[in-house]
């Protein structure tokens, strides 16, 4: 990989321990701090020539107008000047960030990202932390203590641009690391393949159940979101357990196929993020909601990771296991034949029916079924 990509994937875990980088252009360096472990006292030096970027999700949220977060391709950001915002302490930065209320008087001061701003904004959403950062433009004398700091190692230097494409950087370049032989309650005969992405963050496993050879031309195929709390711990506040286990004995009755577990907890915005949109719900939000208040958007997956494992596994037809349609899009936007839908369902509960119903409503998840069929069970016993 180019020496810019290296320090990207240097980058995004330099931001993930709290250690500030400086992305530079041709005419501009900035320094970018991430808000999750800031501390009171590193706010004190930033805050007199600081500014807070955030989402255009997370500009609505604010009170803003969200259309004027489209600063440039890829990524949306927009820049809160924090000396105009008065009075500034940690809690109330956190509240600009990602908390619940509206804050339009701050909305209305929101100005452009920058090229470099808009490429923080998108290592934050990469290092799967809070998608808002705090950053300084780097002049004078600051800007060669920088270039010191540079130098002497402490502080990374990424090109601003390499850090708006961190998201494409993964396309093509998975690595096939490890398979073994993995028997399945519902699918005995199953093989584990792990790929790795290049920044090292993010491991995807391809579940091959049965013999290849036996498949149907048009290969049945799960792509599965992890999801710990669901998948492992038989959470209620989703589905996601059961469609796990129902698409593996699916596809094992078909015959065998694929079922890609792909390292996308919470819809890509982590686990971390998925705990604080949970608190949120839990406040009156639904799902969709929750993650814009955080400052992502209603879906935060791709499906790249996706394609490519299934170009490593020679698969270009496939009947596919979802409800989703932008599964289908995906898949097909990257040169895999769809022959085929098959919808795919878990249980209906009093915890998951919000969810569920939101996932529909505002996502276009093909749910009617499952949704209809428990309206007329309830109206059947009134």
């Amino acid at each position: 990989m180019p020496r810019t990509g290296h320090h990207v994937e240097r980058a995004i875990f330099d931001l993930r321990r709290g250690v500030p980088v400086v992305l530079q252009d041709a005419d501009t360096a900035i320094l970018i701090q991430p808000l999750e472990g800031l501390q009171a006292s590193r706010l004190g030096e930033l805050q007199a020539d600081a500014s807070l970027v955030v989402s255009r999700h997370r500009l609505a949220v604010l009170g803003g107008d969200p259309e004027r977060g489209r600063a440039a391709p890829g990524v949306e950001a927009m820049r809160l000047p924090l000396g105009s915002c008065g009075p500034l302490d940690l809690a109330r930065l956190e509240r600009l960030a990602f908390g619940a209320q509206p804050e339009p008087r701050a909305a209305a001061l929101a100005q452009p990202a920058s090229v470099g701003e808009c490429g923080a904004l998108a290592l934050m959403r990469r290092a799967l932390l809070i998608p808002a950062a705090l950053t300084v433009t780097l002049t004078g004398e600051a800007r060669e203590l920088a270039q010191a700091r540079i130098a002497a190692g402490e502080w990374l230097s990424v090109d601003a641009e390499a850090a708006i494409g961190c998201f494409d950087s993964a396309a093509g370049m998975l690595t096939r690391v490890s398979d073994a032989r993995i028997p399945l309650a519902d699918a005995p005969e199953s093989r584990f393949i792990l790929f790795r992405e290049p920044d090292g963050l993010r491991e995807h496993v391809a579940v091959v159940i049965g013999e290849q050879h036996d498949w149907q031309p048009a290969v049945p195929l799960r792509l599965h979101s992890a999801c710990l709390t669901g998948d492992l711990f038989g959470s209620l506040r989703c589905d996601c357990g059961e469609q796990l286990r129902n698409a593996v004995s699916d596809i094992e009755s078909m015959g065998g196929g694929v079922l890609l577990y792909l390292a996308q907890e919470g819809r890509g915005i982590g686990l971390a993020n998925k705990l604080r949109a949970y608190t949120l719900q839990d406040g009156g939000l639904d799902t969709v909601d929750a993650d814009q208040v955080l400052g992502f958007g209603d879906d935060e997956r791709h499906y790249r990771a996706a394609v490519d494992m299934l170009g490593a596994l020679q698969i270009q037809r496939v009947q596919l296991l979802t409800n989703n349609p932008q599964k289908i899009a995906s898949l097909e936007a990257g040169g895999i034949e769809v022959v085929e839908r098959q919808a795919l369902y878990g249980r209906l509960n009093d915890h998951n029916r919000r969810y569920l119903s939101a996932k529909a409503e505002r996502a276009g998840h093909l749910l009617d079924d499952v949704l209809h069929a428990d309206s007329s069970r309830s109206s059947a016993c009134k």
